[in-house]
């Protein structure tokens, strides 16, 4: 009885002249419910993240939103706890982008050798997204380290003091499927990388394969440990014969900022790898591009010997935990069988809770501080 009450009630307002009236006070109910809402949303907000990580995290959906009337499904979405993939998981691009660096690199480097003058990487294409990419492609490469099978460039990064750095190397007695997979396995990462306090896959993307992670690991004493929280993606091409993998940084609703450890917020790493001959010989060129704010207040030099001594020393120890590996035939999960596409059954899992647990996680191409 009582929806049918209401009904005549509704029949006697429009009859009335009173449908705009009933229309309005509708409005009203809902826009009450949603205020009161968002209400609640900001105070847990304010309760899980410190002012800093809210200032950033409206920050960027403000970038998101500007001139964007239409993705209010994105502010939602960010309100709610959601990871929004399609703003945050890496594109085809990005990963091409990281291959034609390595090719440019090659290219020049076999128009050098003949002659013996110093190789330095090539410039990458211009960005357009904004001036800062333009000013920084006019910074030049410069030699920090010059060995047979090692070499290392660092540039300026503007506008900072920071630098990017470059590394191209060989490696002769392990294959690249080996050191592809130990880089990956983020299991048996935690066993040969000491400096490893927490890493962990937070949620797959099952549209591209990208991961989000989240990484703890120990900086020098009396620093604080730092904190990363990322997305990568790898690919094999085997047209091309060359592995990727690319990570960066990003915000994830569920890990919020913790005042155990200093976020690292500013973090770009992409490795590509060019077997001698195949995935399954010994033998291959790398190419690794990084750089990061670790959020130190050290000078400029300081943190660039930090970066420029810890480097060659974790791509040794990665090194050896291939070699380990290898020798002690260490099981390793073999990401190049099990593409990332593959996985969707684990990712959907994965994707659609906010759990945090490791069941084959893969962990990042990364570089320690000494």
């Amino acid at each position: 009885m009582f929806p049918q009450r209401l009904l005549v009630a509704w029949l006697a307002g429009v009859r009335g002249g009173g449908l705009l009236a009933l229309l309005a006070n509708q409005c009203r109910f809902v826009t009450g419910l949603r205020v009161r809402r968002a209400l609640q949303i900001a105070q847990l907000y304010g309760r899980l993240y410190s002012e800093s990580s809210r200032r950033v995290l409206l920050a960027r959906l403000w970038r998101r939103l500007h001139g964007r009337p239409g993705h209010a499904s994105a502010l939602m979405a960010a309100l709610s706890g959601v990871f929004v993939w399609d703003e945050e998981r890496i594109q085809e691009e990005e990963l091409q982008r990281s291959i034609n660096e390595m090719k440019r690199l090659e290219e020049m480097s076999n128009m050098f050798q003949s002659s013996g003058v110093q190789c330095h990487p090539p410039e990458p294409k211009a960005q357009t997204e904004g001036n800062e990419d333009l000013e920084d492609k006019e910074q030049p490469w410069e030699m920090v380290m010059d060995k047979k099978h090692f070499k290392l460039w660092r540039r300026p990064i503007t506008g900072t003091h920071l630098y990017r750095y470059r590394v191209f190397g060989t490696y002769t007695d392990v294959t690249p499927r080996q050191f592809f997979n130990v880089q990956l396995d983020t299991e048996y990462r935690k066993k040969w990388d000491a400096l490893v306090i927490k890493l962990e896959v937070i949620e797959r993307d099952v549209v591209s394969g990208s991961e989000v992670l989240h990484w703890v690991t120990h900086f020098p004493y009396p620093m604080y440990s730092r904190d990363y929280v990322y997305v990568r993606r790898y690919s094999v091409d085997q047209e091309n014969n060359m592995m990727v993998l690319v990570s960066r940084a990003v915000e994830h609703p569920s890990v919020p900022e913790s005042p155990e450890f200093v976020r690292v917020r500013s973090y770009e790493s992409q490795m590509v790898i060019r077997p001698h001959r195949s995935f399954d010989e010994n033998g291959f060129d790398y190419l690794l591009t990084y750089s990061d704010n670790p959020q130190t207040v050290f000078p400029r030099y300081c943190v660039s010997w930090m970066v420029s001594s810890g480097m060659p020393d974790f791509l040794e120890k990665l090194h050896m935990a291939t070699l380990k590996a290898k020798n002690m035939e260490i099981k390793v999960k073999d990401y190049i069988s099990a593409k990332p596409l593959e996985m969707s059954n684990e990712a959907k899992a994965t994707s659609q809770s906010s759990e945090r647990k490791n069941e084959g996680s893969c962990g990042p191409a990364r570089i320690e501080y000494a």
